[in-house]
């Protein structure tokens, strides 16, 4: 039986080890490190993970590179099939250095559930080193997705942007929102700008695109999605989901459902 243990990977002889999971709703992975880089995938389901420099949403077809020694925390939206491979410190020098969700290519998703298969410990010349080659190549030049948050350090800014993710559809504009945050709204603006990196109405936004993510991989309707969300109609919520990602939300959802019924 394969372990299901993450130490249990961290110190094999081979540059990439894969571990499969199943994990029930709600289950939370508390903050950890590990030595080995780590790419998050989801076969079935969305995973939430959290680290210092933001949060990611990793629905199915995508995947969260973690850096080695990178402290970070997972939550389970719905069941979850993870698939985890993990990159020795050498070989992870040439993935990015930071948090990065990625496009699951097909290829690279056969690839994972392969090295899943093969033994952790495979041998020179084998199909598992061939399958490990493989997927470090893949990962080194991968698609890169806009589905993170940048979290901000001070704790104004973080009930703020608590306050829209628990509801992303609220049209509250900053000035009141920097109200109820207990600071003139010039002072939050450029401490916003300042720990984000971008604009809070650019920031709500893609607080938005990463719930309509979530909202679609769980099967919920693009119309019920749009109005969750805050949108006059469902072709306002597909012109900026095409503008962010490139593609429509009905399509995305349609990829997503596939790829689980594989």
């Amino acid at each position: 039986m394969r372990s299901t243990d993450a130490a249990d990977y961290q110190h094999v002889t081979r540059p990439v080890a894969a571990m499969a999971k199943e994990l029930t709703p709600g289950t939370v992975i508390p903050p950890h490190i590990h030595p080995r880089g780590q790419l998050l995938h989801a076969a079935a389901g969305v995973m939430e993970i959290t680290a210092a420099d933001g949060i990611w949403l990793v629905p199915p077809m995508r995947g969260l590179w973690v850096p080695p020694g990178v402290e970070h925390s997972v939550r389970m939206i719905g069941p979850v099939s993870m698939r985890t491979v993990y990159v020795a410190p050498e070989p992870a020098k040439r993935l990015p250095a930071a948090c990065t969700v990625i496009e699951v290519t097909t290829l690279l998703r056969e690839l994972i559930l392969a090295a899943v298969a093969e033994p952790v410990d495979y041998a020179d010349g084998s199909r598992g080193e061939a399958v490990a080659a493989l997927i470090l190549h893949e990962l080194q030049a991968p698609r890169t997705l806009p589905l993170h948050l940048p979290w901000p350090r001070d704790p104004r800014l973080q009930r703020l942007c608590r306050r829209v993710l628990d509801d992303p559809g609220e049209d509250a504009g900053f000035e009141r929102l920097a109200e109820s945050a207990g600071a003139s709204t010039r002072t939050l603006a450029r401490a916003f700008a300042r720990e984000t990196g971008m604009g809070f109405l650019r920031w709500r936004q893609q607080a938005r695109l990463v719930e309509a993510v979530s909202l679609l991989s769980q099967g919920m309707p693009v119309a019920m999605v749009a109005a969750r969300l805050g949108y006059d109609s469902p072709s306002a919520f597909t012109a900026m989901f095409r503008r962010m990602l490139g593609t429509t939300p009905q399509r995305y959802a349609a990829r997503d459902s596939r790829s689980e019924g594989d």
